[in-house]
């Protein structure tokens, strides 16, 4: 479960120990649309209730 701060943000260190399960990249939090986007890969997980949903099927393809 990816924990917040106190602010309501998630948590910067369990953002860095994260990866696109795909690339092996690295992962960008979007507090918008509550999504982890891999880049390389060009693929938004779903956070669900602070629990990212690193599956390949359950994520969206991004331009």
């Amino acid at each position: 479960m990816i924990e917040k701060t106190e602010t309501g943000e998630l948590d910067v260190k369990l953002l860095e120990l994260l990866v696109c399960p795909l690339t092996k990249g690295p992962l960008e939090y979007d507090r918008e649309r509550h999504e982890l986007i891999s880049r390389k890969a060009k693929l938004a997980y779903p956070v669900r209730g602070n629990i990212p949903i690193m599956l390949p099927s359950e994520a969206r393809p991004i331009d």
